[in-house]
């Protein structure tokens, strides 16, 4: 299925953007492949849709203007720290016949016995894969079956994924994906609580040594 979005050119720049995004767009940028960087603005939620169905890693024909589109990929989508309201996007043309380097992000599927049975904590180690591959080849998402894990001793590496025709994993293949940690027992959980009390009142002397310095730099000043 092709994931479709249409764009306009912009002329605004920096915090003149403001009127875009009252509008329901959102800055842009487009660059990549030896095409002519450009700025334009996007439909804040038809860009919310296509990345939920692309990622950073499928393909997307970005039509500017009415005209040709161009095979991209979403990147860098930038979020406002206080409402999470996605505020700028990158899209990066390829060349549909030239390997490139993109990270996939990684779906956990599956039940793990280690977990379920034995009350161990899932440990995501990685969230992304990094990989080469023809623009064409890539995926949104890559599968890790965690059904594996079944002790505490078990783990996922590189080397067990099934990846799809056409991508190769740049990350080593012993690189860890996930495992599952064992509870802490009740005298772990203890001291872990002493520490944080400790370091609470570390805290708490290192700011009231701060605020005795203060005053009495106060009291020291010419009147």
């Amino acid at each position: 299925m092709t994931i479709n979005i249409t764009a306009k050119k912009r002329e605004a720049i920096g915090r003149a953007n403001w009127k875009n995004r009252v509008d329901g767009n959102i800055p842009a940028v487009v660059y990549g492949a030896e095409a002519e960087s450009q700025n334009i603005c996007v439909n804040r939620k038809a860009l919310v849709v296509a990345f939920r169905e692309a990622g950073e890693s499928s393909l997307v024909d970005l039509a500017i203007d009415g005209q040709e589109p161009l095979k991209v990929l979403i990147q860098d989508l930038q979020k406002d720290p206080l409402t999470g309201d996605v505020i700028h996007a990158d899209f990066r043309v390829v060349d549909l016949t030239k390997e490139i380097t993109a990270e996939i992000k990684l779906e956990f599927v599956g039940e793990s016995p280690a977990v379920k049975g034995l009350g161990g904590t899932l440990i995501e180690a990685l969230d992304t894969l990094e990989v080469r591959a023809l623009p064409t080849a890539l995926v949104s998402s890559i599968e890790v079956d965690i059904s594996s894990l079944k002790t505490f001793d078990d783990a996922i590496h590189v080397s067990d994924l099934v990846l799809p025709a056409g991508i190769v994993a740049i990350n080593s293949p012993e690189d860890t994906i996930a495992v599952v940690e064992e509870p802490r027992s009740e005298e772990e959980m203890a001291e872990l609580n002493k520490t944080v009390e400790i370091d609470v009142a570390a805290v708490e002397v290192e700011k009231k040594e701060k605020t005795d310095e203060a005053a009495g730099s106060e009291e020291k000043k010419p009147v």
